[in-house]
């Protein structure tokens, strides 16, 4: 660990030592370019600043490992993370996926390391699209668990490389059966090859929100319920075949469209129910100030019936239409008792949001203090 620290220093001293020799060099021809002789110099200077800033970040990585020391026996074992013995915290947000420096900043406010962060993957050819294997390997080397949000845009594929499958303007319709007669079996097959690389447990939330008719192509507006089914079926068979067996599978319908045992694919296709709870306030014309129980609380006994552990797997408040902090602390108290099946929960923690609205409406918290002193005493009051 000393050796370690010592050519970090030593490095930091190279790379300074080597900034000022530029600005000498520099200084003694700098009044026939004095320009591009600027901008040589800030870059150097942003350089520097670079590598300070992830070493920094590497130091805040390997400390927050040790604070999650007590999940690595959860996460050793796949059957412990299907239905752990306490709430599993996480989050997600715009952070860099090499560093995940924002999400970090959020856990130091909490006083807390999240065991899961949250990240969000397109379908498509495009590289962004496939397996996202840096960030992956980032969430696990700071000793967490990676949740990925996997959603099937079908609009970026290829045709040259997937035959036979039809325009982009027109994938849309009925895109979930053609996922389950096999059109992308080809992108599946590699993402799950890329899965079991991994070698710690991965949790994928796939098609989210499938019974809303509004939002998202897979929706019931383009598909037939039985259509989500044979999907979800298909791709947890290919998975399968492919001997992946570090997955763990959260099934996630929109509490508002309910019809919940319609879409459902089964106890042997899903470990997880995982919702997403976002009271959007009165930012926007369709809503008003929801509390936690009209959001989630009153369909409790319904999701309950399918005896999986459930994940808030967005969860949060904008700060238009009411209190944020009492929304946060009125949805947080006694929830192990009251709600004994909610086993993870993820802070949807977005800065600049405008999925569901025709402006960027943003759910950040790290600089509301009331929220942040209001989520840490009511979790401190927790018996878990």
């Amino acid at each position: 660990m000393q050796k370690k620290s010592l050519y970090r220093i030593s490095f930091i001293i190279t790379a300074i030592l080597a900034a000022l020799v530029i600005v000498y060099v520099l200084s003694i021809i700098g009044g026939k370019s004095k320009g591009p002789i600027e901008n040589i110099l800030s870059r150097a200077e942003d350089h520097v600043e670079a590598i300070e800033n992830n070493l920094i970040i590497e130091e805040r990585v390997a400390k927050r490992k040790e604070k999650l020391q007590w999940y690595q026996q959860i996460k050793s074992d796949i059957n412990q993370l299907k239905n752990p013995s306490r709430i599993l915290f996480g989050a997600s947000d715009n952070s860099k996926k090499e560093s995940f420096e924002t999400i970090i900043n959020l856990e130091d406010s909490l006083r807390t390391t999240f065991p899961l962060i949250h990240i969000y993957n397109a379908w498509g050819s495009k590289d962004s699209e496939k397996f996202p294997s840096l960030s992956v390997k980032t969430i696990i080397g700071m000793g967490s668990t990676p949740v990925i949000t996997w959603e099937p845009w079908l609009s970026d594929f290829d045709a040259e490389v997937y035959p036979g499958i039809p325009a982009p303007e027109k994938r849309d319709r009925e895109c979930l059966k053609a996922i389950a007669k096999g059109s992308y079996d080809k992108y599946v097959r590699e993402w799950a090859r890329e899965a079991k690389k991994i070698s710690e447990p991965i949790m994928i939330r796939f098609a989210h929100e499938m019974n809303d008719p509004y939002r998202y192509p897979w929706g019931p507006q383009n598909n037939k319920p039985k259509d989500f089914i044979a999907a979800w079926q298909h791709i947890h068979q290919i998975f399968k075949e492919e001997k992946v067996d570090n997955i763990v599978w959260i099934w996630s319908p929109h509490p508002s469209y309910k019809f919940f045992n319609t879409f459902y694919p089964g106890d042997d296709y899903v470990d997880y129910v995982g919702l997403g709870v976002l009271n959007f306030g009165t930012a926007v014309t369709w809503s008003k100030w929801w509390d936690f129980k009209d959001l989630f609380g009153k369909d409790y006994p319904e999701l309950a019936k399918f005896g999986k552990p459930i994940m808030l797997a967005e969860f949060g408040s904008l700060n238009v239409g009411g209190n944020r902090a009492k929304w946060f602390a009125d949805a947080l108290k006694d929830m192990p008792k009251k709600y004994p099946l909610i086993k993870s929960i993820l802070y949807f923690h977005y800065p600049a949001d405008e999925t569901l609205t025709n402006k960027k409406v943003s759910w950040y918290f790290i600089e509301d203090q009331d929220v942040l002193d209001s989520i840490k005493v009511t979790v401190s009051h927790w018996k878990q």
